[in-house]
């Protein structure tokens, strides 16, 4: 009888958003015993941001190393097509009985591109074993960097990409207690304008690049006007928190 290789198993490492120190124990275990490492990057000769994580962390890859082209696009065939490479390439190093650890930037079940890749990899051999190791995503690292808590008690939190109508943001500013808006960079001007129509200029704070030597923490966001902001960008919005909770009552 032929002898069968044990497929390799596809790993999601989350990392943190940027902080090295963030990254849990059980990540870093796979990142030192994994053969192979796979990281997303927005250009093909470009740098990956999930992989600085871990270089400044003071870990450099193993000698498998897979960069995954995910192109910065909403043409649906464009990343069809670029998903499918990428689960092609990271398949045949599974099939081979060799794990691969794909960095993922935050959490890898919250606005990743893991999810992309997942899909792929299931649709080409839905046997393929994958493990998704939890970590620190950004709207917590950014509260924690605010210094204010993002909700307590019954108070109602809506995580929710900024690229959403208009109104429906609005509508939600209603709804809750604290929003998170993430996806920010192509919508700014629209939102700073709808958080002066709503007077919560005071109640919000931008984050960019949490936990990275290029961090950005704005408490006055009417600083952004005109600016351009990094796409790993986010706002948090005490919508109906009270200002006495949050230390503006004077």
């Amino acid at each position: 009888m032929a002898n069968t290789i044990k497929k390799g198993r596809l790993i999601a490492a989350s990392l943190g958003p940027g902080d090295p120190g963030l990254i849990t124990r059980a990540a870093w275990d796979v990142l030192q015993t994994a053969p192979c490492w796979a990281w997303p990057v927005g250009r093909k000769d470009g740098q990956s941001y999930a992989l600085a994580i871990v270089e400044r962390a003071g870990l450099e890859p193993p000698p498998g190393k897979i960069p995954l082209f995910f192109p910065m696009t909403r043409d649906l065939n464009e990343l069809a097509a670029s998903w499918l490479e990428a689960g092609q390439k990271v398949k045949k190093v599974l099939d081979e009985g060799v794990d691969v650890a794909f960095l993922v930037e935050g959490d890898a079940s919250f606005f990743s591109t893991f999810g992309h890749l997942e899909r792929t990899v299931r649709g080409l051999d839905p046997d393929l074993e994958i493990e998704i190791i939890p970590g620190v995503c950004s709207p917590l690292a950014s509260a924690a960097l605010e210094g204010h808590a993002l909700c307590e008690g019954d108070e109602r939190v809506a995580v929710v990409a900024a690229t959403n109508k208009i109104d429906e943001i609005e509508r939600m500013l209603h709804d809750f207690d604290a929003m998170v808006l993430m996806k920010v960079r192509p919508v700014l001007e629209p939102i700073l304008d709808l958080l002066t129509k709503k007077d919560l200029l005071k109640k919000t704070v931008f984050v960019e690049r949490a936990g990275t030597p290029d961090e950005r923490i704005i408490k006055d966001v009417t600083e952004l006007r005109g600016q351009k902001v990094h796409y790993l960008s986010l706002m948090i919005i005490h919508c109906n928190d009270g200002e006495q909770a949050l230390g503006m009552n004077g």
